[in-house]
Parts: structure tokens; sequence; C-alpha cells
């Protein structure tokens, strides 16, 4: 059995490292850091970096006759150490786009529609809202921003000078195609798929492979079904607990300040924690702890 010392760390995200296990062979590392208006904070969430991977390996077999980059999530190339919290994944010479579909109005994608009437180039209805349901998903591509940098919402022709027409138009193909299969799953277990993000990456062969994770709390927006209510913010199983924290006067945080975020509350801990379980169980069906845990 091998150890993480035992591999090179090639990338180092926010949340993910990267690791060189051999040639054809990459570790995708979580950890249970959580990160915030382009901060990484100083307080984990127990249990995160497993939700994540465990979500997507669920994904990763549901959406498995589209090719994905997932080898194994139980390998004796993973070392104990990380154990539930890594996947061994195949290489790929990643896209630098961030493909994110959209089934609703919020975020991003609601203060560029507020000042335009579109999304990402997209002409949308007017009258729409905080979380208005769109007529059809739509793709609203981004670039991929430096770590503490902003993703930039682009267009799809921006996509296309970047990678050339015929894979952005099979960027957004696969995007939206994967979307509405998400989104119908998680209809049926009484959750909204608002939005989420997908990544993709070339394979040794030159074929387009889903990458990185999938449909996690971190790269979606989940919303209880029987709480959804246009016109107001909804309830959600992610950070946006955390975000919401740090803005009330309770964290004592100015985010206008060169500061960084204060350490979370244990109860502050406990409730993102809860949300992220909660979205685990809902979309999967599955217990947390029937999961991997790394070796002591």
């Amino acid at each position: 059995m091998s150890t993480l010392a035992d591999y090179p760390c090639i990338a180092a995200g926010k949340i993910r490292q990267l690791y060189a296990v051999d040639d054809d062979h990459l570790l995708m590392v979580a950890s249970d850091r959580i990160s915030a208006y382009d901060h990484v904070l100083s307080t984990p969430i127990p249990d995160k970096g497993r939700v994540l991977t465990a979500m997507s390996v669920f994904w990763f077999e549901l959406l498995s006759d589209s090719d994905h980059h997932l080898v194994s999530a139980d390998d004796p190339r993973i070392p104990g150490e990380v154990r539930g919290r890594a996947l061994l994944v195949r290489r790929l010479e990643m896209l630098p786009v961030e493909c994110v579909a959209r089934g609703y109005l919020t975020g991003s994608g609601l203060a560029e529609y507020r000042r335009t009437g579109t999304v990402c180039g997209v002409e949308l209805p007017d009258g729409l809202t905080e979380a208005s349901r769109l007529p059809e998903p739509i793709f609203t591509p981004a670039t991929k921003a430096e770590l503490g940098e902003h993703d930039e919402n682009v267009s799809f022709e921006a996509v296309a000078r970047t990678v050339g027409r015929q894979r952005a138009e099979q960027l957004r193909e696969r995007t939206l195609q994967l979307y509405r299969r998400a989104a119908e799953h998680a209809e049926d277990r009484g959750v909204i798929l608002a939005d989420t993000k997908f990544e993709f990456g070339i394979s040794a062969a030159g074929t387009l492979v889903l990458g990185d994770e999938v449909l996690t709390p971190d790269s979606s927006r989940y919303w209880p079904a029987d709480d959804h209510v246009v016109g107001r913010t909804q309830e959600s199983f992610d950070k946006q607990y955390v975000r919401d924290w740090l803005t009330s006067p309770a964290s004592g945080w100015d985010r206008a300040s060169d500061l960084p975020p204060p350490e979370l509350p244990e109860e502050v801990v406990a409730a993102t924690r809860a949300r992220y379980l909660e979205a685990y169980t809902r979309i999967t069906g599955r217990d947390l702890a029937d999961w991997p845990t790394p070796d002591a």
C-alpha cells in the first residue's frame, strides 16, 4: 500500500490536491476545507471531503454511459490515510472552461439578467426574478480563475474562440444533457438542481471526458423542492449558510476589508456539516456511515 508521500503533488486548489500516480493516472484528494468569497476559511467542515468524494462516485456511476475520468474509489494505489476522500482518475488535458448549466435563475446569473436581460449572451423572457425556473436549461460558461480570483461568466462565442467551435458545441451539448439527467434524478428525490458546474478534459485518444468532481454541493445549487418559492432566496444544501453567517453582524467581518474571514463558530460548523450530509442522503438514498473513512 502506498502512502501519500510516495506521490508528487502536481496541483493544489482551494479544496483539492492532485497527485501523480503514474503516466496515466492521478490521485484526486478532497479535503474538509471550505471556501467563501474567494477565501479558504481556517475552520474545516468535518466529513465534507468524504461527502464530495462519495457523491461524485454516485453520479459517475449513474452517468456511466457518459465517458468520465473515474477509475476507482477503492484501489490499492489509494493510500489509507486518504481513503474515502480520494479517487484514482485518468489523466486528462483539462479544458480551460467552467461548463455551467442553469435551470433556475439565481446568483451571478440573476445579477446579469437584471442588468441586460441575458445570461452569458442567452436572451431570457421578461419578468423573471429570484429562483424563477427557466423555460429551458441554458449553457452559461465561465473562465477558470486563478486561486483567489473570481470566475468570469463568458459567452458561447468566447468559448468557441478558446477551444474551437466544434469543441464548444460539444461542451454545450454534453453539459445540458448531463444537467437534464441529473435534474430529473434530483427531482425524483424531492430536490431541485438549480445549477451546476462541470469540467471536461481531452483523453489521450482525443475524446471529450467528464472530469473533476461532479454534481456535489460545492459545484451545484441544490434546493429542497417542497420549500421552493419564486421571488426569495432559497434554502440550499451547500455553503450558503456559511456565506450568510460571514456577511451577518454576528461574524464581525467586513468583506470589503483586507482581513481574512474569522473562524467559524461550532454551531455554524455543525449546521453546515448537516446540510452537506442531507444533500448526500437525499440525492443518493445512501448513508455516509457506509462510506470508507481514512485510516487513523
